[in-house]
């Protein structure tokens, strides 16, 4: 019988082969060598490292992280060691079997140049471009809101390295599939939708925002609806490979992000849910609920549900 038979569950991404679809997302156990270390353990796909800017940054004071009923309100204001420090740790990890995905941020297109060549030197597969943040010149305008900008950045980038690039992009935005195809015009090789969707929590007994930075942004199981939307929509209006992200904490989830188009899913929140074995645990909810629906290989699912 087909339900007895092994399943191809490999996938790729600009070029990039996955021995499976999960990605550890940027921003969890992701801040040193020895913790991505664990998660390739587990079998991950690909990690994601944190966003790394030029220099150290120390982040937002406490409180920084809410666990709310059916997500995760943070607002922890990138705190990274800088990519030289960061940089070591990448190092250590040269010699992995497994995708390291260098996740960057900065405030201008120079930044982002200077910060892809130095992930290149230290090793990674590709670079995820963190574009949720604010410019120089934008009063706190996030650059991913800027289409000219996002062109310049993705297309600048690209002519400075060798690796893949991939945009990741907020759903705060009026029109992500403008944004979206500005990236592509910038000749991205992927997008990464989504990122955290902006949120709240107030103490009413003290009258006042509970999160030190009082916004933040809402991840897990609440905002997979609008991930899903996100990537049916960007599928279906662009030629480049889309990786879901947004609340992924089972193998239907993940199906779920494959059938509205995306080749492959990240994993960030879930891992608080579900533990770090989270990604063989939703490898194996996929292997078997294509056993029962009868698909031999992941890449027959991506997209299906597109009308």
């Amino acid at each position: 019988m087909f339900g007895d038979t092994l399943v191809d569950i490999t996938t790729t991404v600009a070029g990039i082969k996955l021995k499976n679809p999960t990605m550890l997302a940027s921003g969890i156990m992701d801040e040193d060598a020895g913790s991505m270390q664990r998660i390739i353990d587990c079998d991950a796909g690909a990690i994601v490292t944190k966003s790394v800017g030029l220099t150290t940054r120390q982040g937002y004071p406490n409180p920084t992280v809410i666990e709310l009923d059916h997500g995760i309100l943070n607002a922890m204001g990138l705190p990274n060691p800088g990519i030289e420090h960061y940089g070591l740790e990448l190092s250590l990890l040269k010699n992995s079997k497994t995708p390291i995905i260098g996740s960057i941020y900065g405030a201008n297109t120079k930044e982002f140049i200077e910060l892809g060549k130095k992930m290149e030197d230290y090793g990674s597969s590709a670079l995820e471009l963190n574009l949720s943040c604010p410019h120089a010149k934008g009063y706190g305008l996030e650059i991913g809101c800027d289409l000219p900008l996002v062109r310049e950045i993705t297309s600048s980038v690209k002519d400075n390295v060798s690796l893949p690039v991939f945009v990741k992009l907020s759903p705060n935005v009026t029109n992500i599939v403008e944004i979206a195809t500005a990236a592509e015009d910038g000749n991205a090789d992927a997008i990464v939708a989504i990122n955290t969707v902006k949120g709240m929590k107030i103490d009413v007994e003290l009258g006042k925002p509970i999160l030190s930075n009082k916004v933040g942004g809402y991840s897990g199981k609440a905002i997979k609806p609008i991930g899903i939307r996100c990537v049916y929509e960007l599928a279906k209006n662009l030629h480049i490979p889309i990786i879901g992200v947004g609340g992924i904490t089972t193998g239907e989830d993940a199906i779920e992000y494959l059938m509205a188009g995306a080749c492959a899913v990240q994993i960030g929140s879930g891992i608080y849910y579900r533990g770090l074995d989270i990604f063989k645990k939703v490898c194996g909810e996929i292997e078997q609920w294509m056993k029962v629906h009868e698909y031999k290989k992941l890449t027959e699912l991506i997209g299906v549900a597109q009308v």
